[in-house]
């Protein structure tokens, strides 16, 4: 049966580790495990079931830890995002996600702690000592069920209206493993399809489809229970996998399974990615104004 994940390193691990079209490299920094992964042609994009890419997976203690702003993880984390930024130019970062579903909030809760700083210009820049700040706009569009708006048709009206050189997308994802939920950040190259996570797919906002480059950052926060069953279980052949299915997915309603402390789990995964997302806008400039200025 097949097993649903977002992350890259655990389609790699389902797909086989010889798969042809895909490098792969491991690194330890700051206890953090770092993982690189290329899909580079085609048939690995089929065989993965990921887009061409890169796809950089960084597991972390878990993420019910707090995190300070002068931890050294944090600037680890920073530069890979940073890797993928391009290095000038206005920047959209964007919250995908609903707030009122706890699991659903990473997006919008890190975007309310991301530095707006396109309005800050000219003499006001000069005399407040913040005119080495990269413009940066922040939006947080909420679901296509609160707004009757379609995230990419919302997100692609407000490129095409305030011409930033890069979107960056947060979203929260699906894994195929408890034991990565709070604990796993993945950023990659290839864009987003707004509620994966949950099988909700709408229609994907990548650099094809919006014209400009899309980093996409997540943490996942719910697994498939059909997935974890069928994981937990070493389930392989279709009769006990549809049984599965029909046990787990009553009326096709389809179930997921959740931490019970995924409000502090959301709360301090936001914290995380906001931290490392705006050194990485904000290079020249110390985290903790940051901090200050929000």
């Amino acid at each position: 049966m097949e097993k649903r994940t977002d992350l890259a390193v655990e389609a790699r691990e389902l797909a086989g580790a010889d798969v042809q079209g895909v490098e792969y490299s491991e690194k330890t920094e700051n206890g953090m495990n770092i993982s690189r992964l290329k899909v580079k042609n085609h048939q690995a994009s089929i065989k993965l079931k990921k887009e061409k890419g890169t796809y950089i997976t960084i597991d972390v203690p878990a993420m019910t830890d707090n995190f300070l702003s002068s931890d050294d993880r944090i600037k680890t984390i920073s530069e890979e995002i940073k890797r993928l930024l391009p290095v000038n130019g206005l920047v959209l970062v964007c919250g995908l996600g609903n707030i009122e579903i706890t699991p659903d909030a990473l997006g919008p809760k890190t975007v309310s702690r991301i530095l707006a700083t396109r309005h800050i210009k000219g003499e006001i820049a000069r005399s407040t000592g913040l005119d080495n700040l990269r413009p940066v706009a922040v939006l947080s569009p909420g679901v296509t069920g609160q707004t009757g708006i379609e995230t990419f048709e919302y997100i692609d009206s407000i490129i095409k209206k305030v011409r930033p050189t890069a979107l960056v997308v947060i979203d929260a994802l699906a894994s195929r493993r408890l034991s990565r939920l709070g604990c796993t950040l993945q950023i990659s190259d290839t864009g987003i399809s707004p509620g994966a996570g949950v099988q909700n797919h709408r229609r994907k906002i990548t650099a094809d489809s919006v014209g400009i480059p899309v980093i996409a950052l997540g943490v996942p926060t719910v697994v498939d229970a059909v997935t974890l069953v069928s994981d937990l279980l070493d389930v392989d052949d279709e009769k006990t996998s549809s049984e599965l299915r029909e046990m787990l997915s009553p009326d096709n309603r389809k179930m997921v399974v959740t931490p019970k402390e995924i409000d502090l789990l959301i709360d301090r995964a936001s914290r995380l990615v906001s931290l490392a997302l705006n050194a990485a806008l904000h290079n020249d400039v110390d985290v903790n104004l940051i901090e200050a200025l929000l």
